[in-house]
């Protein structure tokens, strides 16, 4: 008999599409039936921005919560919004493949971050976007918004002249066509795990469902992105802070470039580094070691660290 799988996801567009992705690549991996059923997280139902409502963890918890109760067998999440500690019985059971994890630009009439007038209202709630658009352009007025990607990009017709979003999630739900412009790492560095999804299990899963998950995980993108996730935790950061980074693996060598930003943009400190990485232990050395570089740069300064 397959192994039936009870898949928890949240319940927004973009998430159910996420795990769709996720469902179809198991069902083509293994011996499996799967259902999915819906999770209802802090960050679905309150409102307010993310640090109002303690940032790291408030769309994950009902999940993992789920999980543990045996409610679900696996969860997906956006891989950006997991805190950087592996809560005790669950473990990541895959990454699969990352996509690019460019903050792209959605403006009114095609225009370009260069092209905006001064002024213009751009709309983020992401505290490290807005250091880093403010850095590029500090004539912005940069305005704090929630909201799912329809909602936001219905901003831009109304009383917004643009919005950041991640390319992913708009690779992922078909809507490329609204980007004007992805922006460069130099410009915009990414979130650690920005574009990559992650499958949560309970430790000690085995049988097709183990077999299913080892299939789609991917290890170019689980190094990146334990580098980035290491670089997270040093620094005692979480999605709220200004921080971006960004893990490329070629061939043996770990690439991982980060920003440190001062919340208003007027400062921003750049660092990157590069080791051999075989494993996962390797990659978050490499996380490590930049973070303890940015740290002795000034970077808690900026970003008022822990």
């Amino acid at each position: 008999m397959p192994q039936h799988v009870v898949v928890g996801t949240r319940g927004s567009a973009l998430a159910l599409t996420q795990t769709g992705h996720v469902v179809d690549a198991l069902a083509a991996a293994g011996d499996l039936t799967l259902e999915t059923v819906r999770v209802r997280t802090d960050g679905d139902r309150l409102t307010g921005s993310l640090a109002s409502l303690g940032g790291t963890g408030v769309f994950v918890t009902a999940l993992r919560e789920a999980l543990l109760d045996g409610r679900c067998d696996l969860a997906v999440h956006s891989l950006k919004d997991l805190p950087t500690g592996d809560p005790p019985g669950l473990v990541l059971g895959a990454v699969p493949v990352r996509e690019d994890p460019a903050d792209a630009l959605c403006a009114r009439d095609g225009l370009k971050l260069a092209d905006l007038p001064v002024g213009a209202r751009v709309g983020t709630g992401s505290p490290r976007r807005k250091a880093q658009l403010l850095a590029a352009r500090p004539d912005l007025e940069v305005v704090d918004i929630r909201g799912n990607v329809d909602t936001r990009l219905g901003r831009i017709a109304s009383d917004l002249d643009a919005v950041v979003l991640a390319r992913a999630g708009l690779a992922r739900l078909g809507r490329l066509d609204a980007v004007t412009e992805a922006f460069g790492p130099d410009v915009m560095t990414p979130a650690p795990g920005q574009g990559a999804l992650a499958i949560e299990v309970r430790a000690g899963v085995d049988g097709p469902l183990a077999r299913a998950l080892e299939a789609l995980d991917d290890r170019p993108t689980r190094l990146a992105v334990a580098a980035e996730r290491a670089l997270l935790e040093r620094l005692e950061a979480g999605c709220a802070a200004p921080i971006g980074a960004r893990g490329v693996l070629s061939g043996s060598t770990l690439r991982l470039d980060a920003v440190v930003a001062r919340p208003d943009g007027t400062a921003t400190l750049r660092r990157g580094l590069s080791l051999e990485a075989h494993a996962e232990v390797d990659a978050r050395d490499l996380g490590t070691r930049l973070a303890d570089d940015l740290l002795a740069n000034g970077a808690a300064e900026l970003a008022d660290l822990r």
